[in-house]
């Protein structure tokens, strides 16, 4: 009962004495819609390591990092998006250089902002410029809470640039367009599932890959249609050690062995059959029938990086607050 009540305590983000096994447990801080995926990842590393205990928390990942400085106990992250962990580690909670510390940037897998529209694609959706038709509504979190969200952003106006010559004024206009076909901005990617599939409301739902696989399995192939663009912003999945809780709670040891088994094969198979595309080249080519092709651009290629897509469309009154205004 005493365990218990900690971890509530921990989760609630107040302050509380660490548990004598701390080294036996650990909590992921991680994304939005990988609570599945990651039961699975979890189930699997904890057969190898009996005795050990993996316990979840789940949300768009700017907020959990926010929660994590203000003092949920996460001894690793697992996100969907660099700025994020950089942020973390601007607060002192994880080590400068940290995507140094395990394979491909610290990415052990990837993804892509994709479609899922309604069978039958009654609205004909194929690509980003139907997004912005008078015609469609279009589903997707608020790209302030949910990191989801953000690449779906970058997505569409990479695309943007791309189509109109990166003519800045035509870009933003194309964008604001898409913002405005969405009726609710939901504040992270299960949320706006949730409006999709079971309140009924929009044509399209833009989200990873990896989740509009999850969506058809779980509510019906019948019912969906995945939609892949011609083009999509590669999506990589970062993860880290939070430095300043696992060094307190003396679980450095069993973080690392954690966040290494993600790149193990059966780590990368689980991430694949959860819809990921996986660096395992064995793995991928097992799953390679399932994966259609796509160019995918990235953000250093496109944007200039991650520094500059903070300073010029996610900070304050940067661009992506020009679009979303006061929605």
């Amino acid at each position: 009962m005493k365990r218990l009540l900690l971890l509530g305590v921990a989760l609630l983000g107040l302050a509380a004495p660490l548990s004598a096994h701390a080294a036996d447990k650990l909590l992921n801080a991680s994304y939005d819609v990988a609570r599945e995926l990651f039961e699975a990842e979890n189930a699997a590393f904890i057969k190898e390591h009996p005795g050990v205990t993996i316990d979840q928390s789940h949300g768009g990942t700017s907020k959990q990092a926010r929660a994590i400085v203000e003092g949920l106990e996460a001894d690793v992250v697992t996100f969907n998006q660099v700025t994020d962990i950089d942020f973390l580690a601007k607060n002192g909670f994880v080590a400068e250089g940290w995507q140094a510390k395990f394979p491909n940037n610290a990415s052990p897998f990837y993804s892509f902002p994709s479609f899922l529209v309604r069978a039958g694609n009654p609205k004909n959706i194929k690509d980003w410029s139907d997004l912005a038709r008078d015609d469609v509504k279009v589903i997707f979190p608020n790209p302030k809470t949910s990191g989801n969200a953000r690449y779906t952003y970058l997505a569409a106006t990479a695309y943007a640039k791309e189509a109109f010559k990166d003519d800045p004024a035509k870009v933003e206009e194309f964008v604001t367009k898409i913002f405005d076909n969405v009726p609710v901005f939901d504040t992270g990617g299960r949320a706006a599932t949730t409006t999709f599939v079971e309140r009924e409301i929009g044509d399209v739902i833009v989200t990873f890959e990896a989740e509009t696989k999850g969506i058809a399995k779980q509510y019906g192939q019948d019912k969906f249609e995945s939609v892949v663009p011609s083009v999509s912003l590669l999506s990589e999945f970062p993860v880290a050690i939070v430095d300043k809780v696992a060094d307190a709670k003396g679980s450095r040891d069993l973080a690392k062995s954690y966040l290494d088994f993600l790149y193990s094969p059966e780590g990368q198979k689980i991430a694949a059959e959860f819809g990921h595309r996986v660096l395992d080249e064995k793995v991928a080519a097992e799953f390679k029938d399932q994966f259609p092709e796509i160019r995918l651009v990235n953000v250093d290629d496109v944007f200039g990086g991650w520094k500059k897509i903070s300073e010029e469309h996610f900070a304050e009154g940067g661009t992506l607050d020009k679009i979303y205004g006061s929605r």
